[in-house]
């Protein structure tokens, strides 16, 4: 299978990296080491780790941090900043739509079932419009790249997407080891994200909401597996990091404790799972949220950032049908392409699929991190069948889609450079405006061959470059 590596174009270097050239090439091996072990010190002295369990040991882990940026030209990010931006706008109308009319279900263009019985759809919501009609208010869009000018959509993240503090702290570090890089070359900021998000956030509040909004971001705790980030945005936001037993109802509005009173609070970004948003509505047995939120949030007291029941719309049998959303809400023909997917509970696409187990990618429905999926042409003998088991129980919560050819980075690896599989995560913000930083988090396939790029599962990250004009 042949892999297009972004920085050569028929044995030339690439204009976008004509200039990294040079500086791999004139950099010591013993340079490039210290260089490396620096960048390790700083991660670990700033506390970006991030979590793995079930492997026992600390889960804590170091992310592996590759110093060989990825570099897009201005023309190739304008034409996935538009296809970004017209995704998030019709996933936010598709959700309008499922908990208001669903009119894209009375006309035939998605199975009901689908929607009314997925385990994400929360009846809870049904006909509540929250604040501008916006559901899911960071949207992580994970995209990959097979050509010079094929990119297509892997998956979409519509409820708590994370690493968008590696996305800053990549390029935070980067330019404290690397300076004269970025004096050499136009290099789009991304340090404005924090000022996007809050602003966003801001413009979301309800409308019982008299002066400045009070934003808080709400955290499982120092347990989860993205504490860091959310410590890391609560920060650069200038707003307070909460816990659940940190908030409390009275009334009609939401309230956090602190040294002078109670606080009231008007937008809440949670970084919890609607299950343990609230006690009362959801699991009563959750810790992690606050009793009454619900009732608080559906009266127009607080503005839910993003909205219970947003993870409807990134369910993987719901993506196959984004395109399809596209024409339907937008009246416009899809920018960016969704990857072939076959989904298993119909008839022929289950019988190909366990057909040619060897040669797909089989994903469970509602998996992520890398976790509940097999990549085929990877996989033994015994890991197909064994996986073959599972779909047979259950073929509806497994779509399966083609080993793709992913493009490869430059990367640094212990012999020097070498390429390596990568995709992208860019960070669409939707409030009054649908606004996105030049740039995403680039994750990396460390191992050689691997397609697999998730950290929890062996990948690492790079600074990702928008060259300016």
């Amino acid at each position: 299978m042949i892999h297009y590596n972004e920085m050569y174009e028929d044995d030339q270097v690439r204009d976008p990296y004509a200039r990294l050239r040079e500086w791999v090439e004139t950099m010591p091996d013993d340079f490039r080491q210290m260089k490396q072990a620096e960048a390790e010190a700083l991660f670990r002295r700033i506390g970006i780790t991030f979590a793995v369990y079930g492997e026992g040991g600390d889960p804590d882990r170091l992310i592996p941090f590759d110093m060989m940026p990825r570099v897009f030209e201005q023309a190739e990010w304008r034409r996935l900043e538009r296809g970004i931006k017209q995704r998030a706008r019709a996933l936010n109308a598709f959700l309008r739509d499922v908990y208001g009319r669903a009119e894209i279900v009375r006309a035939g263009r998605i199975p009901a079932r689908l929607v009314f019985q997925n385990v994400a759809y929360e009846k809870s919501v049904v006909g509540m419009v929250p604040p501008r009609g916006i559901y899911s208010h960071i949207i992580g869009i994970d995209l990959v790249r097979t050509g010079k000018n094929d990119f297509y959509v892997l998956e979409d993240n519509c409820r708590t997407p994370s690493g968008v503090s590696y996305m800053l702290e990549n390029r935070e570090i980067m330019m404290r080891m690397f300076p004269q890089l970025f004096r050499e070359n136009r290099i789009e900021p991304v340090d404005q994200y924090s000022e996007l998000l809050r602003r966003t956030l801001e413009s979301v509040a309800p409308k019982k909401c008299q002066n400045r909004p009070t934003c808080v971001i709400l955290t499982p705790g120092h347990f989860n597996s993205a504490y860091y980030e959310h410590s890391f945005l609560a920060n650069l936001m200038g707003v307070e990091l909460v816990e659940g037993q940190d908030l409390f109802v009275d009334g009609e509005f939401v309230f956090m404790r602190t040294t002078q009173g109670p606080k009231r609070v008007d937008v809440i970004y949670r970084r919890i799972d609607d299950p343990f948003l609230d006690p009362l509505c959801f699991r009563p047995d959750s810790m992690l949220g606050v009793s009454g939120l619900m009732d608080v949030y559906r009266s127009g007291g607080v503005s839910i950032c993003s909205a219970p029941g947003a993870g409807v719309a990134d369910d993987k049998a719901i993506y196959t049908f984004v395109p399809e959303m596209i024409r339907f809400y937008l009246g416009e023909e899809p920018l960016l392409n969704n990857v072939q997917t076959w989904t298993l509970w119909k008839d022929d696409d289950y019988r190909y699929v366990m057909e040619n187990l060897a040669d797909l990618v089989v994903k469970e429905v509602h998996g992520s991190g890398g976790y509940g999926m097999l990549v085929g042409p990877k996989a033994t003998r015994d890991e197909i069948e064994t996986f073959r088991k599972k779909i047979e129980a259950d073929p509806g919560n497994y779509i399966a889609q083609p080993t793709l050819a992913l493009s490869t980075c430059p990367t640094f690896v212990e012999q020097g450079i070498a390429p390596r599989h990568v995709d992208l995560r860019p960070f669409c913000l939707c409030g009054d405006r649908i606004e996105l930083v030049p740039g995403g988090l680039t994750r990396v396939a460390l191992r050689e061959g691997s397609l697999v790029v998730n950290s929890s599962q062996g990948g690492g990250v790079k600074d990702t470059w928008v060259l300016s004009e």
